[in-house]
């Protein structure tokens, strides 16, 4: 994890409440570079955590942008929120939103072995739906499935100001 934030105050340290805004979150924007271009897709994710070691699995078509966009440039940077809520204040600079988030940066690796594949797929359908599932060879062979090795993170919560 990396400390890269300026709000110190808003800051989450706690592995489980890290865990808990990755298992709500669901969508993960990530950001590549195309080029001279920058280029975000928001994608459903599944997550390990493991000596809080974060790792992200995303699963896509097997040909396309994102997939040129990988194999060109493999550093990606990502984030996902989750818990938004609007709020209102007294004049128009009070007003804002309630959330929780994580963001950071790693290496994207497209993952060829079919067995990292299978799991990859339980992997995202796990953070997905809660339920596991197990996959057939074939069934991966349709996928490109992407492991996001997670160098540094953050993750913020900014609650409704209290009055």
């Amino acid at each position: 994890m990396s400390n890269g934030l300026t709000r110190r105050e808003l800051e989450i340290t706690d592995i489980n409440e890290i865990i808990k805004i990755l298992d709500k979150s669901l969508i993960a924007h990530i950001g590549m570079v195309d080029g001279d271009e920058p280029y975000v897709v928001p994608m459903n994710y599944g997550y390990t955590m493991e000596n809080e070691k974060l790792t992200i699995y995303l699963h896509g078509a097997r040909k396309g942008r994102k997939i040129d966009v990988l194999r060109a440039n493999p550093k990606v940077f990502f984030e996902t929120e989750c818990d938004i809520q609007p709020f209102e204040g007294e004049i128009a600079c009070k007003y804002g939103m309630a959330y929780a988030s994580i963001m950071g940066k790693g290496v994207a690796t497209i993952v060829e072995d079919v067995e990292e594949k299978k799991k990859g797929m339980s992997v995202i359908m796990k953070t997905q739906t809660g339920k596991d599932f197990s996959f057939e060879d074939k069934m991966v062979s349709f996928v490109n499935i992407i492991r996001i090795d997670v160098e540094t993170y953050t993750a913020k919560h900014r609650p409704i100001p209290q009055r």
